[in-house]
């Protein structure tokens, strides 16, 4: 098991993974439909994602739990 005091990144790691994979795919979709190189272009793409949103939300998960919990509050 990963320790405690790796949580946020393996959340960011996790999240981005996630995020990424389905975006890319979507935004691909409606760029260039089903086309016969889609599968390719896709997941050059999530790569392409994956890359910036890992740093991205490690970066900004914890400015958006805190204004998560200000707003539940």
């Amino acid at each position: 098991m990963i320790d405690k005091k790796y949580e946020r990144f393996v959340f960011a790691f996790v999240m981005s993974f996630i995020m990424s994979f389905i975006m890319s795919f979507v935004i691909t979709f409606i760029n260039l439909g089903f086309i016969k190189e889609f599968v390719e272009m896709w997941l050059e793409a999530w790569v392409k994602a994956f890359i910036i949103a890992f740093p991205v939300i490690t970066v900004v998960a914890p400015t958006a739990r805190i204004i998560v919990q200000k707003v539940i509050k």
